[in-house]
């Protein structure tokens, strides 16, 4: 039986730390576009990029996979000398990937609450949901964060119950808040690019600020009952356009 697409990227990624350079045939290599800034265009620079990193001793985890249509969007946790989490994002065309997109930002906490980056659910239920449950991560985005209208999001939670990943905060919705209303650091939304989902999780890619620095936000949410319950997120400091390394742009 071929592989499915999900598992085909769990291998790609696993080649960085075995060095099997099998799994890289799944890139289409006339048509790939690298949207990580600090990665050579094409798939030469993959490949270059993931030599490099096997000669470190690499660990990769591939925590979650999910399907969507042509995407496959991943959680993972990477050892390259230091550790960090990561969202990766592919696209196909024609079975073979054409388009990578990631967000990763070093390994921190546990938080207040005592829960990693990772750790949770891995499996996508309630399949039949994906459509609703994409549509109310997407309003909740675009009606209360980027507005900044949050006296409306009593409505996306259980009784503002929220289990939460983000290493700084404890679980709930009045320490969400409470961080994206910190003048100190003030988090800012100013555009959501893409919703991913397959079932019970759901993925919002976005652009904004935090603390004044242009940043990349993937926040991932497991819906139960139609509502948000529990959340993972990355955020990463956008390079200066004359330190990128391909012109695609990070979205």
């Amino acid at each position: 039986m071929p592989q499915s697409r999900p598992d085909q990227i769990r291998a790609l990624l696993k080649s960085i730390e075995t060095g099997d350079p099998a799994a890289i045939s799944v890139v289409n290599q006339a048509k790939y576009i690298q949207h990580n800034p600090q990665t050579q265009e094409g798939s030469e620079g993959l490949e270059a990029l993931f030599k490099r990193l096997s000669l470190t001793n690499p660990m990769v985890n591939i925590v979650r996979a999910f399907e969507d249509g042509d995407y496959v969007f991943g959680h993972t946790e990477y050892d390259f000398s230091s550790r960090r989490i990561g969202f990766e994002v592919f696209r196909y065309e024609d079975d073979r990937v054409v388009e990578h997109w990631d967000n990763i930002q070093p390994r921190q906490g546990p938080n207040p609450s005592g829960r990693t980056m990772v750790d949770g659910p891995t499996e996508a239920t309630d399949l039949a949901a994906t459509e609703a449950n994409r549509a109310l991560v997407q309003r909740f985005i675009e009606t209360v964060l980027i507005p900044r209208q949050f006296q409306d999001a009593d409505a996306y939670f259980d009784d503002r119950k929220l289990v939460q990943h983000d290493s700084n905060l404890e679980d709930g919705l009045d320490a969400l808040l409470a961080s994206l209303g910190n003048e100190d650091a003030a988090k800012t939304y100013s555009r959501c690019h893409r919703v991913l989902a397959q079932g019970n999780f759901v993925l919002a890619v976005c652009e904004g600020y935090q603390a004044n620095q242009h940043c990349a936000f993937y926040e991932m949410f497991r819906v139960h009952n139609g509502l948000l319950a529990e959340h993972w997120n990355t955020v990463e400091k956008v390079a200066p356009r004359d330190q990128w390394k391909n012109t695609n742009g990070k979205f």
